[in-house]
């Protein structure tokens, strides 16, 4: 590509609208410009890097066995509907209606409309296992979308769908996706950690994310150095180090706490720890009161407490339940004489004459012990604490932050029989399909390259998905000389199949170097006033240092470089 004649653009200011810098600098860079909230156009050397890392997962998935489709963006409503996941989606599913009045969405993701292309196919067992995949636009009504490419309410992701006849065919599809996934998050460079993690609404046995580690990810990892462990903080298992208490059992006492609703000021009051305090929460586990027990010094784990008791959905009370369940004020809530089910954690039970609320306004019990009122479930329900022990082994963790860019799951039947997926066994036996569900999503990947590879000057992309591999620069193009040497190496760049960008505008030297760095070539050749000595300039990006290298030299000189930056 010459940038004379091709469309190319940069701006020099940082962008209001971006809080990311990856966004910021995907933008300035002339990658990518927002649309609207959450909607970006992709320009040609964004595409351009998004194509190459498509390239790069198609290659492992088509390498693993997999075989490409394209699915429809616009779905009937009805198939949403009959796998029983129209209400989970709820407004975060884009619908609309045809001129018939039918109702359509468009599809956030394709579970069900894989199964239907797979019951073409399977009639019996000899006709797995298969593998099915593609790259298509999803869309979802993100309520706040941000962080450029991160958060975003149309984006393309790779979605793959593996079917087989049982749990052990579905354990082999689900290692050869997983191997696929980590060689291609190894070939783009990123730095990711394999987390365990709910299943969320796709539901099924086992879901484990490729997090891309980075400060500004919404995701919280749970990590040991010591052992490897890696979680979700949502699904983190909280290991229990403290004893239970053999304190003498006291009798509890009704103590009047005016203005102390919160743990601070309750612990404050009474002068005692927090830890010698329980919290008691009001939740609504689909749509039914819970009470939900936990150490003053902890926190509740929304996703543990429902998959605990089974739920589909939980959130905290409004003011008007918690009021009429505990008959006071909010912040005065307690398991004594509540008439609802009572949810209590691990480390409540350990506990002796510890402080609650009295669900009476501006009261506590002091002195309270579990033979006080009725637990109904005792389990994990507690968020995990940077510091907590591991739960794989004596170590302690510590969290990073993570943006999710690629999640497989094990679904087993759950659609197959939504959809009446079904074959035939040896013994003509009639069976549910099992199978498996792998996402990537290349924008998030191109974000996270971006977060994780930049310094002051711009982005540093890696070698594999770079726009360019080579940026030549011309400084004059009044000097024929200059122009020419450029024009050869550019020409004799692309015949040995390296992806190059010619830098011939009538531009200052120093513009053109700001926007190579900008855009983050990895590697840089300047045709100046050496060539009269048959030279040129070779400069690796992120390094302060150049070098002078013969012209004849240049192609070999820039594939050594080129080949000690893949194999990294």
């Amino acid at each position: 590509m010459k940038l004379n004649k091709s469309y190319f653009y940069t701006l020099r200011e940082n962008v209001k609208d971006e809080d990311s810098i990856s966004g910021n600098l995907l933008v300035r860079s002339g990658m990518i410009k927002k649309s609207s909230s959450g909607v970006y156009m992709y320009l040609p050397l964004g595409y351009k890097v998004l194509k190459k890392i498509e390239n790069i997962v198609r290659e492992e998935m088509n390498a693993a066995g997999a075989q490409e489709v394209l699915m429809p963006s616009l779905i009937p409503e009805e198939v949403y509907i009959a796998s029983g996941r129209r209400e989970g989606f709820g407004s975060s599913m884009f619908s609309l209606k045809d001129r018939f009045n039918k109702p359509f969405v468009l599809g956030p993701t394709h579970e069900e409309l894989f199964a239907a292309a797979a019951a073409m196919h399977i009639r019996s067992y000899k006709d797995m296992p298969i593998n099915l995949y593609q790259f298509q636009t999803k869309f979802r009504d993100e309520p706040r979308p941000r962080f450029g490419l991160i958060r975003v309410r149309e984006f393309i992701m790779k979605d793959a769908y593996s079917f087989d006849t049982d749990v052990e065919g579905l354990n082999l599809s689900y290692q050869r996706m997983f191997d696929a996934y980590k060689n291609s998050f190894d070939r783009m460079k990123i730095d990711y950690k394999i987390v365990t993690a709910d299943t969320g609404v796709m539901g099924g046995m086992l879901s484990e994310e490729f997090q891309a580690v980075t400060d500004i990810g919404e995701d919280i990892l749970v990590l040991c150095d010591a052992c490897g462990y890696a979680s979700n903080l949502e699904v983190a298992a909280c290991v229990s180090k403290d004893p239970m208490s053999n304190t003498s059992l006291e009798t509890k006492e009704l103590v009047f706490t005016p203005k102390a609703k919160t743990i601070e000021e309750v612990s404050g009051f009474f002068g005692l720890p927090v830890t010698q305090f329980v919290k008691t929460l009001i939740y609504l586990i689909d749509d039914i009161p819970v009470a939900v027990m936990v150490r003053g010094d902890h926190e509740v784990n929304e996703t543990k407490v429902r998959k605990l008791l089974g739920g589909s959905s939980i959130e905290l009370a409004p003011a008007a339940i918690v009021e009429d369940v505990t008959n006071a004020a909010v912040g005065f809530a307690g398991p004594i004489g509540l008439s609802i089910q009572i949810v209590a954690d691990n480390e409540v039970v350990k506990l002796r004459n510890f402080i609650v609320g009295a669900n009476q306004t501006d009261h506590h019990y002091k002195n309270v012990n579990l033979s006080d009122f009725n637990i109904k479930v005792i389990g994990d329900v507690r968020q995990i604490m940077e510091g907590d022990r591991c739960p794989n082994c004596t170590g302690h963790v510590h969290f990073k932050h993570g943006i999710e860019i690629g999640n497989t799951f094990k679904l087993g039947d759950k659609y197959s029989k939504a959809m009446n997926l079904e074959y035939l066994d040896s013994g003509n036996q009639l069976h549910p399909v099992v199978m498996g569900s792998y996402g990537i999503g290349p924008g998030r990947c191109l974000a996270a390259l971006a977060e994780q590879n930049h310094d002051e000057f711009g982005i540093r992309w890696p070698m594999a998905v770079a726009p360019f591999e080579v940026a030549i620069v011309i400084i004059n193009l009044k000097v024929e000389k200059q122009v020419d040497i450029g024009n050869l190496l550019y020409n004799r760049f692309i015949e040995a199949g390296i992806d190059t960008v010619l830098d011939d505008r009538d531009q200052r030297a120093g513009v053109k170097f700001n926007d190579m760095d900008l855009l983050g070539i990895p590697l840089r050749i300047t045709v100046g006033k050496t060539v009269d000595q048959d030279l040129v300039e070779l400069k690796v990006r992120g390094q302060n240092e150049s070098k002078l290298i013969s012209i004849s030299e240049a192609l070999e000189q820039v594939k050594s470089l080129m080949k000690e930056q893949l194999s990294k």
